[in-house]
């Protein structure tokens, strides 16, 4: 965080009656901390310089909303030498977090269909915040839905892996064969992270974890080979 921040200046509308607080433009939210209720933001106006601000009770649910590189117009009062936020704008600065960001939550939604889209944009837009929800999505009543979060967990790849390794031994026979599947059609990204699991795996969950990499071409290490040989992949 910012040791020093630039003057924050008044805005009120051209002729009208001046209110308590400021409106703060900011390009980028550099950093956001729930835990002290604070985030930091770029300002516009002053080159690129940041600025703290603490955050009110009744924006601590935007607080929750707005990602560092978001831009935002913020509400400000000072309060006892200190400048408060109250409430936020954002502006996402990519289109696609802000499309993700609703995908997410459709993703939950109680209609089917809009669960079925939600999970196939998931997949197109790549944004690995989507892997757990998707994972969840696995266990879905419908089976379209179940498909589409399948498909976008392949085209996730690499960040997948983690969150899919536990299904290896989940007590469900579609949700276990779904796992399998998808780690190896991930393919090369997935072979680092799966040997790497097998440190801390159980017996059931390592004799998983080899058969979906001896499928995969991976050679597990012997007496003779202190490293394990990765595959390789094409």
């Amino acid at each position: 965080m910012a040791d020093e921040a630039p003057k924050l200046i008044q805005i009120a509308p051209k002729g009208g009656e001046k209110k308590d607080g400021f409106n703060l433009v900011t390009e980028r939210v550099v950093a956001v901390n729930p835990e002290s209720k604070q985030l930091e933001v770029e300002l516009l106006a002053y080159d690129g310089k940041t600025v703290v601000l603490d955050v009110a009770e009744e924006a601590q649910e935007d607080l929750k909303k707005i990602r560092v590189g978001d831009g935002a117009t913020i509400r400000v009062v000072e309060e006892n030498g200190k400048r408060i936020a109250k409430s936020f704008k954002i502006r996402s600065k990519d289109p696609n977090a802000a499309k993700a960001d609703a995908m997410l939550l459709d993703l939950r939604d109680s209609h089917w269909l809009n669960r079925k889209y939600a999970a196939e944009v998931l997949g197109e837009l790549k944004d690995p915040r989507a892997v757990d929800p998707l994972v969840a999505a696995l266990n879905d009543e419908v089976g379209d839905v179940r498909q589409r979060a399948y498909d976008s967990l392949i085209k996730l790849g690499g960040p997948s892996v983690p969150s899919l390794i536990p299904l290896l031994v989940s007590e469900e026979d579609e949700v276990r064969q779904s796992a399998t599947e998808i780690l190896r059609k991930i393919g090369k990204p997935a072979v680092e992270p799966l040997a790497t699991a097998l440190t801390d795996a159980d017996d059931r969950l390592k004799t998983r974890i080899m058969k979906v990499l001896d499928r995969m071409g991976y050679k597990p290490k012997t007496k003779d080979q202190p490293k394990a040989e990765l595959p390789r992949l094409t």
